[in-house]
């Protein structure tokens, strides 16, 4: 195992992860993520290069602006450390490898997930659709094409399934049961782990979001909960121990 792959990894993560969260937070409200640059939310403080490095800025201005010393966000820590840290993950359990390449698109579209739908309860359909394309890109290059298509298929079997509970689940609680991201996320499940292990994490993701869940209906009045950061969490530990999980479905299928 390469150690400088890995450091190189988790700096090239915390670097994208600032991007993935500007990304998360600007698109949602229409926002160019080229226009501002980088800035204080509090001041519009135009941010130096020196104040922009992952993690480090943050914890030597004492998560301060350096003009106003008004607190900054947690949020773009979190996300650099968050994103350096599951690249890293990526190539230490897959090495290098085509999969390394899928693991690492996936946790980039974790990070992004994360960002938006907690903070605005919503799921990007640009970042959905940029990451099916670069997965079905690399299973064109890895696997014969016939597989590789069988892999869209997959997709939309579990993009209808998941419609279907939708549908089913806001007949039941009349009203809204999967936001629309949700469901267009499921189609990525589909296409990266195939139809059945889909349905696999699908129901981690449920049993991931089970605690936050119960936890709402005592904290929030509305109930809602962001099931998107369940769904890629679950989609990328699938993913990362397929073998495990496969195992685990072959044993019950056969009780």
């Amino acid at each position: 195992m390469n150690i400088i792959i890995i450091i190189f990894l988790f700096i090239l993560g915390t670097i994208l992860g600032s991007f993935y969260t500007v990304v998360g937070t600007r698109v949602p409200k229409n926002e160019s993520i080229i226009k501002p640059g980088s800035h204080c939310e509090h001041c519009h403080h135009s941010l130096k290069w020196y104040e922009l490095i992952p993690i480090f800025s943050f914890i030597i201005q004492k998560g301060k602006c350096r003009k106003c010393h008004h607190k900054l966000s947690l949020l773009y820590p979190l996300s650099e450390l968050l994103t350096g840290i599951l690249f890293a993950i990526s190539y230490i359990m897959l090495g290098y490898s085509y999969s390394c390449l899928i693991s690492l698109i996936l946790s980039s579209l974790l990070v992004i997930i994360f960002v938006s739908d907690i903070k605005y309860m919503i799921i990007l359909d640009s970042p959905l659709i940029i990451s099916a394309l670069l997965i079905f890109a690399i299973k064109c290059v890895e696997l014969p094409l016939l597989t590789a298509s069988q892999s869209l298929l997959s997709g939309l079997l579990s993009f209808l399934t998941m419609y279907a509970i939708g549908k089913f689940g806001d007949a039941i609680f009349k009203r809204e049961s999967l936001g629309g991201g949700d469901i267009k996320l499921s189609f990525i499940f589909g296409l990266t782990l195939g139809y059945k292990m889909a349905i696999v994490a699908l129901v981690l993701s449920s049993f991931l979001a089970l605690p936050y869940a119960i936890a709402s209906m005592f904290l929030n009045k509305d109930h809602e909960v962001p099931f998107g950061p369940f769904l890629i969490s679950a989609l990328w530990l699938v993913f990362l121990y397929y073998d495990k999980f496969e195992n685990i479905l072959i044993f019950f299928l056969n009780l």
